[in-house]
């Protein structure tokens, strides 16, 4: 036991330094494919102001800030789904699955049908973000307050969230189908999970939600490991158990919202690498929090860029591919559960 414990500092030091490594690959490897190919070299010689004026539009206009995006999008969704997971003691739990993106998603396509006209580009960018926040605290708040019966189950939380799911999913086709043609096949490919609206501005008003709450999360990482002990032993243990619920809750819905503001309703990477993590280096979150943040960030770079590649120069959706990917692993962790 001692020997393990004394293992597992180092062996999260590998496991990061390894990610790492394998992101900057994807970056690379990521710059190079695409409709308009660019070899490693010259991607180099760009990056260091040395390439075409075309290279330079093609590198930093159009794939920098998808790739930036595709990086801090996954590393939320992530971090989210190990909160969710944590404060439900469930291991089916996922942004997507409890109805928290999809209130987010309702919320931005209601911005974008009411309000839209009323900003500049630059202002609704930045309102976007808290307009999924909102949609997605709306979310929340609904679920908590019919799943609490004196006190939350954590099934019981799953249960009514897969019914919110439903009821807002339902009020996103109806204004889906009161907008014209164009908006509502625009609002249909982003809600399957799209990095639609890949900048430099998109990056910036995400960049403080990723900086402000993973760090966070991981200061309340101890807190969650006792939280996933159960709510009778956390007590035991002294930890003021509904409050810290709460205060996770709100971490994990503010990842998702602003995730589905950049990327869509992006299914099952909450609850894929979470899982993943937790094989590999075990269920103490101060060590699955900072690996499960590269390796959504990686995992959704290689959906990205298959995406945009498979069938070039028709793009998939990256949360198509995504689902793709993770559903034979959803339906084996069904099949698991008890």
């Amino acid at each position: 036991m001692n020997t393990e414990h004394k293992k597992r500092p180092s062996r999260f030091v590998g496991i990061i330094l390894v990610l790492i490594l394998l992101i900057i690959v994807m970056f690379f490897v990521t710059l190079s494919t695409g409709v308009i190919n660019i070899s490693p070299m010259e991607v180099i010689k760009t990056l260091m102001n040395q390439g075409t004026d075309k290279q330079e539009l093609v590198l930093f206009d159009f794939r920098l800030p998808g790739i930036v995006l595709a990086i801090l999008i996954g590393a939320m969704l992530s971090v989210s789904g190990v909160i969710l997971q944590g404060v439900t003691q469930n291991d089916l739990a996922d942004p997507g699955i409890l109805g928290i993106n999809t209130g987010a998603g309702l919320a931005v396509v209601l911005f974008i049908f009411f309000f839209q006209d009323t900003f500049n580009s630059t202002a609704s960018i930045f309102m976007m973000p808290l307009f999924a926040l909102v949609g997605a605290l709306f979310a929340a708040i609904l679920i908590y307050s019919i799943a609490w019966k004196k006190g939350i189950n954590p099934i019981r939380l799953v249960l009514v969230g897969i019914g919110v799911n439903a009821g807002f999913s339902a009020a996103l086709i109806i204004f889906q189908l009161k907008m014209n043609p164009q908006d509502f096949r625009q609002a249909t490919v982003w809600l399957s999970g799209d990095i639609w609206n890949a900048s430099w501005m998109f990056v910036l008003a995400l960049l403080p939600w990723l900086f402000i709450l993973i760090p966070y999360a991981l200061h309340k990482s101890n807190a969650l490991n006792v939280i996933t002990l159960g709510d009778e032993v956390a007590a035991g243990l002294g930890s003021k158990v509904e409050k810290e619920r709460r205060i996770l809750l709100i971490i994990a819905v503010a990842l998702a919202g602003a995730s589905v503001a950049a990327g869509g309703a992006i299914a099952f990477l909450g609850l894929v690498v979470p899982h993943i993590t937790r094989k590999i280096i075990g269920p103490l979150h101060q060590y699955v929090i900072p690996i499960s943040t590269l390796t959504g960030a990686l995992l959704l770079m290689v959906a990205d860029t298959i995406g945009k590649n498979l069938l070039t120069p028709t793009q998939i959706p990256v949360g198509i591919v995504v689902s793709i990917l993770s559903a034979p692993y959803f339906v084996y962790l069904l099949m698991k559960t008890k």
